[in-house]
């Protein structure tokens, strides 16, 4: 039977300072079926939106207003999400189901879920639902799916290209372009060669996995840690050391990258202690949450040369106030959280928001490979993933930002 009246609350990031495009830079995007594994592409009955344009801002509404007004349902769409004034928690008191992406989180914390009797669906738009409580997900019967696989691809191109931009000293070297200098020697006193380099990742997932794949033919050596191991046979095609834990990896690498999910376990991993484990003049490259990483220590690192740059586009929170001390540490090659929201990357996820939706009103079966929390439990890749337990919170601050940018 068709569910009737939903309201569906959808969190979505600003729209660009100039207004929404009228024209792109290109023309269209690359049309794939499949994912690398052989899993296929979200696929809703149809979409009412064209691929390559902006579709995760406010006026994008992922392409679903047309499909959600059609049936008969409230749809809500903001980017005001943070403290107790906010859309979100004055709209989310009377929401079935609430969007968000891992960009601009809307954070559902318990209190949030408490004052959401009706809610029983968060869909994150993209990868990574650290941003809900799941917990109380669990214990208040709401379902969490996300898009799975949807943006791993994007991201693991990002993270290749920090590792490029630190080692090469890319973004200093640039800067004296745009200054209208012609110092060399100024920016090769950091520059290096990627070649020969020991080359680790924090788990293996489809993120750490297409990271590893990309980096091989720059003829590195390569490690990973993770709590489930690679086949035998992916191990010895890439060539890759397996690490029993994440400081015996930490301790032979020269570039570390970070693309495992946060939960309790790997919630500030990242610490003073487990960076003293690094080479002096290691990498870090963190393009999965920015709290697996101590703030305060990343930037001490860095100040003291332990670290030789650091880089990613996970801050916490989202969005990072002013004062975030990731914003002026030496030697940073920080960005917005931009890596998983590429056009491209946003097309499949807004059909694969869809294609969940029209399941959810349908009342069919949502893909085992979306489910993070169903029933009462991890399902899914959330099983796979996550453990149970509260990562959240992280409003009150980001409120806080967005009370400094208003002033």
């Amino acid at each position: 039977m068709r569910k009737e009246n939903q309201k569906i609350l959808c969190v979505l990031y600003d729209d660009p300072v100039d207004g929404y495009p009228r024209k792109y830079a290109r023309d269209g995007i690359p049309e794939l079926v499949r994912y690398p594994d052989g899993q296929t592409m979200p696929s809703p009955s149809a979409t009412d939106f064209t691929p390559g344009d902006l579709l995760g801002s406010v006026s994008g509404e992922l392409g679903l207003r047309k499909f959600i007004e059609d049936l008969g349902h409230t749809f809500v769409v903001t980017s005001d999400k943070d403290g107790p004034d906010s859309v979100l928690e004055r709209e989310i008191v009377d929401a079935d189901v609430v969007i968000s992406q891992p960009f601009w989180p809307a954070y559902i914390t318990s209190d949030l879920v408490a004052k959401a009797p009706n809610l029983k669906l968060a869909i994150t738009a993209g990868i990574g639902s650290d941003h809900v409580d799941l917990q109380a997900a669990i214990a208040n019967d709401i379902t969490v799916v996300e898009v799975t696989y949807c943006n791993s691809i994007s991201v693991a191109e990002h993270v290749v290209m920090m590792i490029l931009a630190l080692v090469r000293n890319y973004i200093p070297s640039h800067d004296w372009v745009l200054k209208g200098g012609w110092n060399i020697a100024d920016c090769v006193s950091r520059s290096y060669d990627v070649e020969g380099m020991q080359v680790g990742t924090v788990a293996a997932g489809r993120i750490g996995l297409a990271v590893l794949q990309r980096m091989k033919p720059f003829d590195v050596k390569l490690h990973y840690y993770d709590r489930h191991r690679l086949p035998v046979e992916v191990e010895r095609e890439l060539g890759v050391t397996f690490h029993d834990s994440v400081e015996s990896m930490v301790e032979v690498c020269d570039v570390v990258t970070i693309n495992c999910p946060l939960h309790p376990e790997t919630e500030h991993l990242f610490d003073q202690e487990m960076i003293s484990r690094m080479k002096r003049g290691a990498y870090l490259v963190n393009t999965a949450r920015g709290k697996i990483c101590d703030r305060n220590a990343i930037a001490k690192a860095l100040e003291s040369g332990q670290l030789a740059g650091y880089a990613g586009d996970v801050w916490f929170p989202q969005p990072a106030p002013k004062d975030h001390p990731w914003r002026t540490m030496p030697n940073h090659g920080m960005t917005p959280h931009t890596s998983g929201t590429s056009l491209a990357a946003q097309a499949r996820y807004a059909a694969g928001v869809r294609e969940i939706l029209e399941c959810w009103f349908d009342d069919n079966p949502i893909r085992e490979e979306y489910l993070i929390v169903e029933a009462g439990k991890l399902a899914g890749a959330g099983a796979h993933s996550y453990s149970e337990g509260d990562a959240t919170g992280g409003s009150e601050e980001a409120a806080k930002f967005k009370e400094d940018a208003e002033r």
